[in-house]
């Protein structure tokens, strides 16, 4: 039999979740990459591997679509951080992190940080609209896996538009602030011993790159002390991909 395939074990997880056509894959791919392209509807979920400084950081992209909603707690399992992300231009995409995704973080770490994040600021704000330098930030490396179980994509068209004409911002920082609270109550966190929500709250643009190396270099910072601790305790330095391995097929059904 062939030797089981391994690789490296990343040393922490970030989990980025929210509905379809926030732009969550644009924003992964715009800090990975460096660069906005259109992207289609995740199918299952996708991890990257980030090289930053000495440490490997999985970052995994998960879908919005209902269909694959179940999957979110598993992808959340062990998760240092996760990014909820919504559409600056859309109200609903906000309600929905509340209503059908903060659930999923059940999983993650007790110590978990949570950021909430606004896409799509360039189709709202001017300052948001100008363009990002081309060059990454150090010697930084990433690689990805995507995760796929039977079913199809579409175009979402998730990472903001273009164009000299303002949207109507339909959420804004302070509605941001205000679910942050309700994240914290609901995970049971005095506030007073987390970082702030003006620390936690950002509103992005994956198509010019605005705040989003921010955002991650941030939550990255965020999430060392689970770093190290890890190291401390002497955890396995790799993972066997094929418990990793999303099934073949998803079942219909009111779980599916």
């Amino acid at each position: 039999m062939p030797e089981r395939a391994k690789m490296r074990k990343p040393d922490v997880k970030v989990v980025i979740l929210g509905d379809m056509n926030v732009g969550k894959t644009s924003l992964l791919h715009r800090y990975t990459e460096k660069k906005f392209k259109d992207t289609v509807s995740t199918v299952g979920g996708a991890f990257f591997l980030k090289q930053w400084g000495p440490y490997n950081i999985s970052i995994w992209d998960t879908a919005g679509r209902e269909q694959f909603h179940g999957l979110g707690s598993m992808y959340c399992r062990g998760a240092s951080a996760v990014i909820l992300t919504y559409d600056v231009t859309n109200w609903q995409s906000l309600t929905e992190l509340e209503d059908r995704f903060l659930s999923l973080t059940d999983t993650a770490n007790a110590d978990c940080i949570y950021a909430i994040v606004g896409n799509k600021a360039d189709l709202t704000e001017s300052s948001a609209q100008g363009p990002v330098p081309e060059d990454g930030q150090g010697e930084q490396e990433s690689v990805g896996t995507e995760l796929r179980p039977t079913g199809g994509g579409s175009s979402s068209g998730g990472g903001g538009g273009g164009g000299d004409a303002l949207h109507q911002k339909q959420v804004n920082q302070d509605d941001a602030l205000a679910l942050y609270a309700r994240v914290l109550r609901y995970k049971g966190l005095d506030g007073m011993a987390c970082p702030p929500g003006e620390s936690l709250c950002f509103e992005t643009s994956a198509k010019t790159g605005y705040n989003v190396d921010v955002l991650f270099e941030t939550i990255f910072d965020m999430v060392l002390p689970s770093i190290l601790k890890k190291r401390r305790e002497g955890e396995p330095s790799t993972v066997d991909l094929e418990d990793c391995r999303v099934p073949k097929s998803i079942k219909g059904g009111c779980c599916a």
